[in-house]
Parts: C-alpha cells; structure tokens; sequence
C-alpha cells in the first residue's frame, strides 16, 4: 500500500509502528516522504496514491477520489501557524506591518495559507503584496536573510524561530481559537474510496496507540527525519500536535473542519463541498 506523508516528527511518530511493521494484519507501506505542497498536490493529481496526510485546505479538490479519515490527522489548540518577520521589526503587534509585503508560505493549499486569507481580510487592508510559495524549512532562513519580508510558518518553527532573530507578528490559531472556541484542523489523512476505510482505519489508530505505548521505539526513526532538530524540539513537537483528536478526529473536529471549509467557501476561497460525505463516521 502506497502512502506519502511529511517527515515532520509528528508523521513519523504516528506512522513507525505501522511501516515497520508492527500491526498485525497491516500491509506493508511504500513510503513517500514529501513536503505538505507535493502530498496536496498529489492528492490532486489522477495517480495519487492509497494514502495521504494533506492540508484540510485541500479537501475540496480531492474530494472525488478520496475520503477522510477520523484519525492520525493533526487538530488541536496552541498549534497554529504563525506569521514571523525579521528582528529589525519594531512592533510585534501592527498587522498593517505586512500591507504589500513579500510573504512567503508553505503552500497556496495549505491549511496555513487558508487561514492566512481569511485573517488577512480582517486585519491587512489591502492585503499584502506577492505571496512566495517555498519548503517550509526554507522560509525562516529566507526572512532572516531579507529574501521575503514575512514569512507564514508551520510545525517545529513556533519552537525554532527565536534561533534566526524573527518576529512573532500574528500568532493565527489563537486567533482561530477566540474567534470559533474550536481546535484548528491542520492535517488530514485521506484514503482512496476503493479501499476498505475501516480496516485502513484500525490500523492508524493502532499504530498511534503503539506510538503512545513505546515512545521510545519510534525515537531513532523519528530523529533521522525530523531536519536536524533536538531531541528536546522532536519531543514538543510530538506532543503539541499528537493528541486526542489524532486518535479520534470526534465531533468536535468534525465542527472545526465544517466551520473552516464553510467560512472558506463563503469567502470564495474553496469551492463549497458537503464535509459529512467525506467522512467515516
């Protein structure tokens, strides 16, 4: 069974158990470690494969092919993307700091970049200038080094970016948080309509179980993917966004998810789809 997720330690720790082996009846998984930007765009293309992890973002351009799981995604609070600039800026607190600015994002699809746009129509008026689509690695080093004004980052950076002398300006997920009382919905793991869906999900829950039960088997696995970051940043990062809802997505994800896609929708950023048909519930 083919499966393509990133090598970010949440992934990684989600998934051990099951690529190597270790849940019974499982099939062995040919593994593609990509980017957010290759899976979404993967998901969308005619050969994508079995299994994916993508930005909830995406969701509406795959929706013909794919179904959503209920588990082994990333949802949660205090683990939104944030928008960074470079030390010299004086005010962490002006949004309009980013009116016609260069702002670098992970991807045009990602959850990020969705709840970037719908942010930026409340506080940016005129919104910002060129958007820079770059490798999420590559976009501290590119505001540090003057290469973009702004930078939308994800994952371990919350953790990271004081070490490049960046900015924190907008701090998205709380922002999400006091607006909406909901976890944000990030990742999401979808599977092709073809495949038995309940069996596909016993194993990513059991395979997240085992995570929990052994953390320290998956640790070597772990660490040699996760872009020469500490033990200490793998180890907050697991445990920021592997969580209840990785388990079991429930029906509090599933209002995060319809309350993003429907203000999207609204927004004319996605097109309108019906969430209830994607999932397994």
């Amino acid at each position: 069974m083919k499966i393509a997720f990133s090598p970010c330690p949440n992934d990684t720790f989600v998934f051990h158990a099951w690529v190597h082996n270790l849940i019974p009846g499982a099939p062995k998984l040919d593994v593609t470690y990509a980017d957010i930007d290759v899976t979404n765009n993967l998901a969308a293309g005619f050969n994508g494969p079995d299994l994916l992890k993508i930005s909830y973002a995406a969701l509406p351009w795959v929706s013909s092919r794919y179904v959503l799981l209920p588990c082994g995604g990333a949802l949660g609070k205090g683990c939104g993307p944030l928008i960074l600039a470079s030390g010299k800026v004086d005010s962490a607190s002006d949004p309009t700091l980013l009116a016609g600015c260069r702002l670098a994002v992970p991807s045009e699809r990602s959850t990020a970049f969705l709840l970037f746009r719908l942010w930026e129509a409340q506080h940016v008026p005129g919104g910002v200038g060129k958007i820079v689509v770059m490798p999420f690695q590559e976009i501290m080093p590119a505001v540090r080094d003057g290469i973009v004004d702004a930078g939308l980052v994800i994952h371990e950076s919350r953790f990271t970016y004081p070490d490049y002398n960046l900015t924190l300006l907008a701090d998205l997920g709380i922002w999400w948080e006091d607006d909406t009382g909901l976890p944000l919905p990030l990742g999401a793991i979808i599977a092709l309509r073809t495949l038995n869906i309940n069996k596909i999900a016993n194993w990513i829950r059991a395979s997240v179980k085992y995570a929990w039960g052994h953390p320290k088997v998956s640790e070597k696995y772990v660490l040699s993917h996760a872009q020469e970051l500490s033990p200490e940043v793998v180890g907050a990062h697991i445990n920021l966004y592997v969580n209840e809802f990785t388990e079991n997505m429930g029906e509090v994800g599933y209002e995060a998810i319809t309350t993003l896609l429907d203000r999207a929708s609204q927004e004319g950023l996605v097109p309108k789809i019906n969430i209830a048909e994607l999932l397994m519930l």
